[in-house]
């Protein structure tokens, strides 16, 4: 397995817009930080997390080629805004393209892309075969996700483990049960926001305290807010096994 990190951000993004803070004004590339999504090639077959606003982008600078579905973790703007973006693949592959997401998750998608699911479509609008996830695991051209439901504060949000990998996002509580799903992992992929408490986010040490606790080989963490710090000042304080993800990084399973 290739995992291909498309971005790395919070919901705004970093450098935030007209903020001068030394995060949002560094020059080192590990701090320019896109909204949250993964890119994974499982053997041929490749999927995204999340097609946030901006997709587009991300597709493009790691020369992504094809997709076999794309899987949603909740509903939110910063993780669903790009998907009128899969229309290229559409005409590339000549088929709809397959989403996967909770009830609540389509139907905001079909609220906020309409036009994609009208009965008379204009031409040109993305193509989309929709595909409920309703907690248990689910097959995609051969490949098993196993879906893991974390809250966000109050709001059912889904991670993901595939083989060996694990994927939580925009997360501050997972249940013991939940959690059993995620040990083993080999490599663990988590939201910390920043150093502060948040309302709806593990920060930096609740984050810690999670990857410890699990204990997989490696974890990555991400969602990240130009509220954490410089990537090179909080990267020198963590513990082994522990790391920053940034826009880019490439691990392999």
């Amino acid at each position: 397995m290739k995992i291909t990190f498309l971005g790395t951000g919070t919901s705004q993004g970093v450098p935030v817009i007209a903020c001068h803070c030394d995060v949002c004004r560094s020059l080192d590339f590990r701090d320019k930080r896109l909204r949250t999504s993964v890119h994974l090639e499982v053997d041929t077959k490749g999927f995204v997390i999340d097609t946030g606003p901006d997709f587009r982008q991300q597709v493009l600078r790691e020369r992504i080629q094809r997709l076999n579905a794309i899987i949603f973790t909740h509903e939110h703007k910063d993780h669903t805004a790009g998907l009128d973006d899969i229309r290229a693949f559409n005409f590339r592959q000549k088929r709809d393209m397959p989403i996967y997401g909770r009830q609540k998750v389509i139907d905001q998608l079909k609220q906020e892309f309409s036009y994609a699911f009208s009965e008379k479509k204009y031409p040109g609008v993305p193509q989309i075969e929709t595909h409920i996830i309703d907690g248990q695991p689910f097959s995609v051209d051969g490949v098993t996700f196993t879906p893991i439901e974390v809250l966000h504060l109050k709001l059912p949000v889904y991670g993901f483990r595939i083989n060996n990998f694990t994927y939580i996002t925009d997360a501050n509580y997972i249940s013991e049960s939940e959690k059993e799903k995620i040990k083993g992992s080999k490599v663990l992929v988590l939201n910390a926001l920043q150093q502060e408490p948040h309302v709806s986010h593990f920060n930096l040490e609740e984050a810690i305290a999670l990857a410890q606790e699990v204990n997989a080989e490696e974890t990555y963490f991400t969602h990240l807010s130009h509220r954490m710090g410089k990537h090179k000042d909080i990267a020198e304080k963590l513990p082994e096994g522990i790391n920053l993800a940034y826009d880019g990084l490439v691990l392999e399973i």
